[in-house]
């Protein structure tokens, strides 16, 4: 099997998930949030910077319904995978990266 079939087999799966099993997530606080219920801090919680961003809160503020998780999913492993592309290239051309060593 050639890298390039790993590769888009791995990008669709990728996308599948995000954009199909999101709908499917929990409506219950995550990990974090409860243990900060539990132990009584929750109230200390502070809004992040990036609140009020088109994806905040794992949703995609400018559409209905479930809909809108889905294509928050979708964008995220879009995002990670053009960063992980760009940063893999930097890192390949980078001098003496192709000498051995030794």
């Amino acid at each position: 099997m050639s890298t390039r079939a790993v590769v888009v087999g791995v990008l669709l799966v990728s996308l599948l998930l995000a954009g199909v099993v999101s709908l499917y997530a929990a409506s219950t606080p995550d990990g974090l949030t409860k243990v900060s219920q539990e132990q009584g801090f929750a109230d200390t919680e502070t809004e992040h910077g990036a609140a009020d961003g088109p994806f905040a809160g794992y949703d995609a503020g400018f559409l209905d319904g479930d809909l809108g998780g889905a294509v928050a999913g979708v964008a995220g492993v879009l995002v990670v995978l053009v960063l992980g592309t760009a940063l893999t290239a930097v890192v390949r051309r980078r001098p003496g990266a192709d000498e051995p060593r030794g």
